[in-house]
């Protein structure tokens, strides 16, 4: 054999290579790319069949997904929107500015707008459908921190006046001011969805795009070509929520999803990924995922430099960059980057020795070319059978210059002094002079300019203004009374929990001829824990591929059937997920014009404790529906534990304003509450939701007392009056939920053995009246000269006699809670601390709220105020089997 000397072998090696690559040319222009991707396949199968270890990767070169030759002229007029793009610049950093100057630490950004106003722009002005006549648009979960942006635009628009810029982060300023975020609750007229906290606009937008499949399947929509984009920046790529669930719109082929990625490299304090790539490393996770990916990396001004990189110097040197050296790429100078990046090989100077060193520095990437986002726009809205993610390289603080284009401190940048504004002035061609510059002026066009007709043009070609929100619905027509009348007849002596009612009742209203249709049953992978598997055979869990397996349990009567007009939506073991399409439902009255009415049940303990966040999102979308915690209850839920136990839920829901709780213990006062809430929410159209607690514990249900109904809503009603109204000893005993059977044990055996007269009210919610009772002492507060306004609990308690003993399943403060407005002191039992796997019954003496201890409290209570004697209490105890010296639950 011949001796090959390593350079021979060098130059060899890329003779094969080149001739391999000149044939894939060959097959790629005789055959087109469905050949070339076929005939690679079977080389690779080749290649493993014989024993080639081929490495794997997820990855595509660092380049941009669409090439130069498969672009599509941009249609429109590229000038004018330049134009218009620099303006909406100019106004919101303006905004940011101005508000910073007028009060110091506002806040505010202006590096992420900047950054991402081509991304928006181009789909303003090209893609974005508004609402328009049908009520069917695309529907746009945008990044907060570019809300700067969105007003400004809005300003051009003629949607906002300046009063509104001038007092953004000022919302309570005469005439009104602009929320920092995309808030709803704050601006219902504006924006659709809140997207700050972070990571959850992406999760989100993932169940509304599933949900916008659901309606159109169910025949509840028109099916459409509208999409749900989502823009999100990199850094915000690190939440969990943001791509904890994108598997989900892969797997069920939403090509109506499109997440736009503002791949800046930057987060709040540095890098996102200064040793790695940020870009790739998203590329590989979506690919894996099943999405389709297009990488927006490079600007026009690279296309010449591409086409010239035969041996794919470029490309490897484009690959091998980490994202801290780009980031100091874009704040250095041309010469800089001559040197650093172009001086790794002499074959890529000579590549560029054409350009200038200014020439280089303004290489355009590819976020920030209105043509190449135009083109993978384009290819997202035509891709068919898979969600898309367009992964948009940008600059944080784009055109900022010196005041922070590029650096680690642009995300923080609120404030530009006269020459910087000066210079972006100059930059983006602002028509504001010198003296007035330092001012910081907004800037908008005549109302007969080019400028603002083209915008309205090309927003009434798209279907009309967004961000725009309202609510597209019309009320529904009272739910027929009897599909509740027979929960007010009680069981008859038959035991049932309260989740058993509830399950009842949602197969009632299932079945409602006006109303069925609407409902939305949602369950986290627990139907069969709450009992709702025969919900399975009635309505069908939704699946838009239908069900193309025979189940495992199809000889059973309630056999797990999913169908394409399926109404369940049957989650997993995902409350985040559940939550999110709770949200997408409650809220289709405004984005969809549909009234569906969700009911999400859950473990209580996963809900408030684990996705707090987005209950708040809920909240502030303006939602309406309910959600309910099933097994809940710290000592109801009998050998879960710890981790299981909810005993915090309901003083978790005490903080969000717009949500209203219950924790019924019957029959009754469940139906009673969803018929209110039902007509509260989808005939009055109040912006509420509502909570309930559920529980397994099963027990007589009684009749509905008389008159009961205005307290149950209320949150307190007498359920049985004493026996022995004229004894000498008196008792309020207040029950909730599950504990309610043994507050009325309690009165049994305080009146038949104690001679102590007892009433039992039931509290439905400690929250309704909690904030009742504030709001009458705030208006009494405000209105010192009136008639003083007197809270609920006090009109029905402040006659009352006797000790005031509260028991419940929750934590001691929700009774605590409304201990200001009782005429004397109340003792509080309840279940603070950690839970235990145990029985009912021992969880109850554990935690001290069985009908002994309402017994032991009450006999307490009414020693204090010497009315017994000490001795009665102890002999209490000791009938009891109570040990007065166990450990305190609350810190054991």
């Amino acid at each position: 054999m011949r001796y090959i000397a390593p350079k021979d072998a060098a130059d060899l090696d890329a003779t094969e290579t080149r001739e391999w690559l000149d044939s894939l040319d060959y097959v790629l222009q005789s055959g087109g790319p469905a050949k070339v991707a076929r005939l690679l396949r079977e080389l690779t199968v080749h290649a493993r069949q014989n024993g080639v270890k081929m490495p794997f990767t997820a990855n595509t070169p660092y380049i941009n997904t669409i090439s130069a030759d498969e672009q599509a002229l941009m249609p429109g007029s590229p000038d004018l929107e330049r134009r218009i793009k620099s303006l909406v610049r100019w106004n919101a950093a303006a905004m940011v500015v101005r508000a910073n100057k007028a009060e110091e630490g506002i806040g505010g950004h202006i590096s992420t707008y900047a950054s991402a106003a081509t991304l928006y722009e181009v789909g303003f002005n090209h893609f974005f459908r508004g609402h328009g006549q049908h009520g069917d648009g695309d529907v746009i979960f945008f990044q907060g921190h570019a809300s700067p942006g969105i007003y400004a635009r809005a300003y051009l628009e003629g949607r906002i006046d300046e009063s509104h810029l001038e007092n953004f982060r000022r919302e309570t300023k005469p005439g009104g001011g602009l929320s920092s975020y995309p808030h709803p609750w704050l601006m219902p007229d504006f924006w659709e969805y809140p997207t700050v906290s972070m990571g959850l606009g992406p999760l989100m937008a993932i169940y509304q795009a599933r949900f916008m499949r659901y309606l159109e399947d169910r025949g509840l929509k028109p099916h459409s070509d509208a999409k749900v984009w989502a823009f999100l920046g990199d850094g915000e790529t690190d939440e969990p929520e943001a791509l904890g669930a994108i598997t989900l719109p892969a797997r069920e082929k939403l090509d109506n999803l499109i997440f736009v990625v503002n791949c800046n490299l930057q987060r709040l304090d540095g890098p996102v990924r200064g040793n790695g790539q940020i870009i790739q490393e998203l590329e590989a996770a979506f690919r894996g995922a099943g999405w389709n990916v297009i990488k927006v990396l490079w600007g026009r001004d690279w296309d010449p430099l591409l086409a010239k990189d035969r041996d794919g110097l470029l490309v490897k040197r484009m690959g091998e960059i980490v994202d801290g050296q780009y980031q100091k790429y874009a704040v250095e100078s041309g010469a800089y980057i001559r040197e650093h990046f172009w001086g790794a090989d002499p074959r890529l100077l000579e590549m560029v020795k054409h350009l200038s060193d200014d020439q280089l520095r303004k290489l355009t990437l590819g976020g920030h070319d209105p043509i190449k986002v135009f083109n993978a726009y384009k290819a997202a809205v035509e891709h068919k059978g898979a969600p898309t993610v367009i992964l948009a390289r940008t600059i944080k603080g784009y055109g900022l210059g010196e005041a922070g284009e590029g650096k680690n401190i642009t995300h923080q940048q609120k404030k530009m002094n006269e020459e910087e504004l000066r210079a972006f002035r100059t930059r983006f061609g602002i028509p504001i002079s010198d003296q007035e510059v330092g001012h910081t002026p907004f800037y908008r066009p005549a109302e007969d300019s080019i400028e603002i007709k083209y915008m309205r043009e090309r927003r009434q070609t798209l279907g009309g203004y967004v961000p725009s929100r309202k609510n597209r619905s019309t009320p529904l027509t009272p739910v027929a009374a009897d599909v509740f009348d027979e929960f007010h007849k009680g069981t008859d002596g038959r035991k049932a929990s309260t989740t058993m009612v509830f399950v009842r009742l949602l197969s009632k209203l299932l079945r409602d001829k006006e109303l069925g249709k609407l409902v939305v049953p949602i369950v986290p992978d627990e139907a069969r824990t709450f009992g709702m598997e025969a919900l399975f055979r009635q309505v069908g869990i939704y699946s838009h591929a239908g069900q193309v397996y025979e189940p495992v349990d199809m000889d059973t009567l309630l056999y797990y059937k999913e169908a394409s007009d399926g109404q369940i939506l049957e989650e997993g073991i995902n409350e985040a997920g559940s939550m999110s399409s709770f949200i997408a439902a409650g809220t289709a009255y405004a984005t969809y014009g549909v009234n569906t009415i969700p009911f999400f049940i859950f473990y209580s303990m996963f809900g408030f404790q684990r996705i707090g966040d987005l209950i708040w999102a809920v909240a502030d979308a303006r939602m309406r529906g309910f959600v309910l915690g099933g097994t809940a209850g710290r000592t109801t839920l009998a050998g879960e534990g710890l981790q299981h136990q909810d005993g915090n839920s309901h003083l978790l829901a005490y903080p969000v304003p717009n949500l209203v709780s219950y924790d019924p213990a019957f029959a009754y006062e469940i139906a009673i509450i969803i018929e209110d809430g039902i007509r509260r929410m989808y005939i009055d159209q109040e912006s509420i939701f509502y909570y309930l607690t559920l529980m397994n514990e099963q027990y007589a249900m009684p009749e509905m007392p008389a008159g009961a109904r205005e307290g149950i809503l209320k949150g307190l009603y007498r359920f049985r009056a004493s026996s022995k109204p004229d004894a000498k000893l008196r008792a309020q005993l207040f029950g909730s939920g599950a504990i309610l059977p043994e507050v009325i044990k309690a009165q049994e055996i305080l009146e038949s053995k104690y001679d102590v007269g007892a009433d039992v009210w039931s509290v439905t919610s400690y929250s309704e009246l909690y904030r009742d009772g504030h709001a009458c002492e705030r208006w009494n507060m405000l209105h010192p000269g009136d008639t003083p306004r007197v809270p609920y609990v006090t009109k029905q308690l402040g006659a009352v006699p006797g000790v005031l003993i509260a028991a419940s399943d929750y934590v001691k403060a929700l009774p605590d809670s409304i201990d200001r407005w009782l005429p004397r002191p109340l003792t509080a039992l309840g279940t603070d601390g950690f839970g235990r796997s145990e029985n009912r019954a021992s969880l109850r003496e554990f935690f001290e709220v069985d009908y002994r201890y309402v017994i032991v409290a009450t006999l307490a209570a009414l020693a204090r105020d010497g009315n017994v004697p000490a001795s009665v209490v102890e002999q209490a105890i000791a009938a009891h089997n109570i040990n007065p010296e166990k450990s305190n639950p609350a810190i054991s």
